[in-house]
């Protein structure tokens, strides 16, 4: 077992010893002592993507190792933001835990609410209970509102069809394949499939 990280008890939570290990890199690495959130960017979407790859190896070979690694170093980006954003002023990694905290209680009535329980909700219905809370917290001018573009194409799609945005009804002419994509995506959407993670299932098949 490593030993804690200087400043921590030697039976620290391994939150609380992780979180001390990222200050003192902090401070006395020189590489990550020049980090910025901006200059982080490019390895929060890095780990990201290593991170889907690990749950398609793990869900083919039933092998999970890979994962629990990739959680890692995503777990490594947020307490690296964290870091970063506590020495500005800008809020501390108890924040983020608590908002996060925060939030689920709010939209989770059904397991935080006052009579957690009480009316059994299946998975659609908490999904639309999640959603109507969600809107009333940020409200919407439109479909698109609060999407990254950045998205990938599929799952843009699939968010804002998701969100109330129907499909064109009409035909698509035959050379529009953006028209066709969408509504292949609108058909998805309809079937409760994930098209992004279909389509990717579909080329490792054929890989």
């Amino acid at each position: 077992m490593t030993a804690p990280a200087s400043g921590e008890p030697a039976d620290a939570e391994p939150l609380l010893e992780f979180r001390a290990v990222m200050r003192r890199l902090r401070a006395e690495c020189p590489w990550k002592r020049e980090q910025t959130h901006r200059s982080l960017a490019r390895y929060l979407l890095e780990e990201t993507h290593e991170t889907l790859e690990a749950i398609d190896t793990g869900d083919a070979t039933g092998d999970w190792e890979h994962l629990r690694e990739e959680l890692g170093d995503l777990l490594l980006q947020v307490y690296f933001h964290a870091v970063v954003a506590e020495e500005s002023g800008a809020f501390t990694l108890d924040d983020v835990a608590r908002g996060i905290t925060e939030k689920m209680h709010r939209r989770n009535p059904h397991v935080f609410g006052p009579a957690p329980g009480e009316t059994a909700l299946d998975a659609t219905a908490v999904n639309e209970v999640w959603q109507a809370i969600k809107e009333r917290e940020k409200p919407r001018g439109s479909a698109t509102d609060g999407l990254p573009e950045t998205l990938p194409a599929l799952l843009y799609a699939a968010k804002v069809l998701e969100r109330g945005a129907a499909a064109s009804s009409e035909p698509a002419e035959p050379a529009d394949l953006g028209e066709r994509l969408l509504a292949l995506v609108a058909e998805a959407v309809e079937a409760g499939v994930d098209p992004e993670q279909a389509l990717r299932d579909a080329v490792r098949r054929h890989a």
